[in-house]
């Protein structure tokens, strides 16, 4: 990969390491520590999530309109601010108002970074996009390997933790990203997409692909959110919690050398990958109701895994092939936003279900969704049909 991609890669792999040493922990601490019920949990995270769309979609449109550079330094800033807060006040209701403002701040960061790689790497294809999820992935791994056994002595400890992350990569930020220029001729995507290509028809496709996405996110975020605290009244610590999302990240890197070929295989049938990793995300679900001790969570998590990895790289590099020259942030910010929105209501939707019903009750039903959500995958690329035709290129994100 290009110096640039690489500095993106490193800079996502620190973003996502400060953040996931408290995401999987938001729902344990506000109902642990400060006494609040899941639904009440729930809905909080579901006020982070939406700030955290508002900065997918701002992101994106300053992406377009000032750079990336800039974009991502006001994000940062933000958040640095806001952990500064959590920090110094996490107590009621402190720390809701604290983590909707981090949420805002690493709303605007995330989609800039898959802008910025699909623009200074468009030759790079699947693959920038790839990188960049790895990188958050090998976050993900780490994060909560270090996250579980700090907040065990103490969540004070977590917080300093996180906001040292952020400041490490202000820094970095501050210092790489500046020349960190798009190229301006995207020839790549000219023979991708075709130069006729209307910009109605790429955002009625984006958004009947967002639908799907949408909904694989609901049922995703209640790992983080209703099932880490199910999880640990299975008699499953919490270090063995942390313990599932590390096997989640580093499944991810460890699975490169089997996936990576079967992916280059069947790199323009992205619509087959998404249908067959909806579906393995789907098995994970009917795992868990079975699920008594660590080993089946641990079998659960590892289903899931191989289901993402075929899933979540596709939609932003499908994204970033529909999208007209010059709006490749705002369309990244459109599918950042979609994941945020399934964050938002997921974990609400999860605390209800399951404060009603059952947790059985709660994994039959996103069984259901992952059946849904099948059909936009298989249906997105009809409004495109038309232009790809006239352009000989049809088969470009089959």
């Amino acid at each position: 990969m290009p110096k640039k991609v690489w500095l993106l890669v490193i800079g996502t792999f620190i973003n996502i390491t400060g953040s996931s040493l408290l995401w999987p922990l938001n729902t344990i601490y506000m109902h642990d520590h400060l006494g609040q019920s899941l639904s009440v949990a729930g809905f909080v995270l579901m006020i982070n999530a939406g700030a955290t769309v508002i900065g997918n979609l701002i992101g994106g449109k300053l992406f377009d309109k000032i750079g990336g550079y800039k974009t991502i330094m006001l994000g940062i800033f933000i958040t640095v601010f806001s952990l500064i807060g959590i920090t110094l006040m996490h107590g009621w209701p402190h720390y809701v108002w604290f983590l909707t403002i981090m949420g805002f701040g690493s709303g605007i960061v995330i989609p800039v970074m898959f802008a910025l790689v699909g623009t200074v790497w468009p030759e790079g294809g699947r693959k920038g996009f790839n990188a960049i999820y790895l990188a958050q992935n090998l976050g993900v791994a780490v994060g909560p390997a270090i996250g579980g056994p700090i907040a065990g002595k103490s969540f004070d400890y977590l917080f300093v933790s996180n906001l040292a992350l952020y400041i490490i990569f202000l820094s970095i930020a501050a210092i790489s990203y500046r020349n960190l220029n798009p190229k301006l001729a995207n020839e790549k995507k000219s023979e991708q997409i075709g130069e006729l290509q209307p910009s109605k028809r790429s955002f009625y496709s984006l958004i009947i692909l967002c639908s799907g996405f949408l909904l694989a996110w609901i049922a995703y975020s209640q790992w983080p959110t209703t099932l880490s605290t199910y999880i640990q009244q299975m008699d499953i610590s919490l270090n063995e919690y942390s313990l599932l999302w590390t096997i989640n990240g580093l499944l991810i890197i460890m699975l490169q050398p089997i996936i990576s070929p079967i992916v280059r295989k069947y790199e323009h049938k992205i619509k087959a990958q998404l249908v067959f990793g909806m579906i393995v995300m789907m098995c994970s679900f009917i795992v868990i109701i079975v699920a008594k001790d660590f080993k089946m969570f641990a079998v659960a998590m590892v289903i899931l895994t191989i289901g993402e990895i075929f899933v979540w790289p596709a939609v932003p590099t499908i994204a970033n092939m529909l999208a007209p020259k010059g709006k490749e942030g705002s369309y990244q910010g459109i599918v950042n936003s979609i994941g945020s929105i399934g964050r938002m209501i997921g974990p609400f939707i999860g605390g209800m279900i399951v404060d009603s019903f059952s947790i059985t009750v709660l994994m039959l039903f996103l069984c259901v969704m992952f059946i849904i959500a099948i059909i936009p995958c298989l249906l997105y690329d009809r409004p495109m049909k038309g232009a790809w035709h006239a352009n000989n290129s049809d088969n470009s994100i089959q």
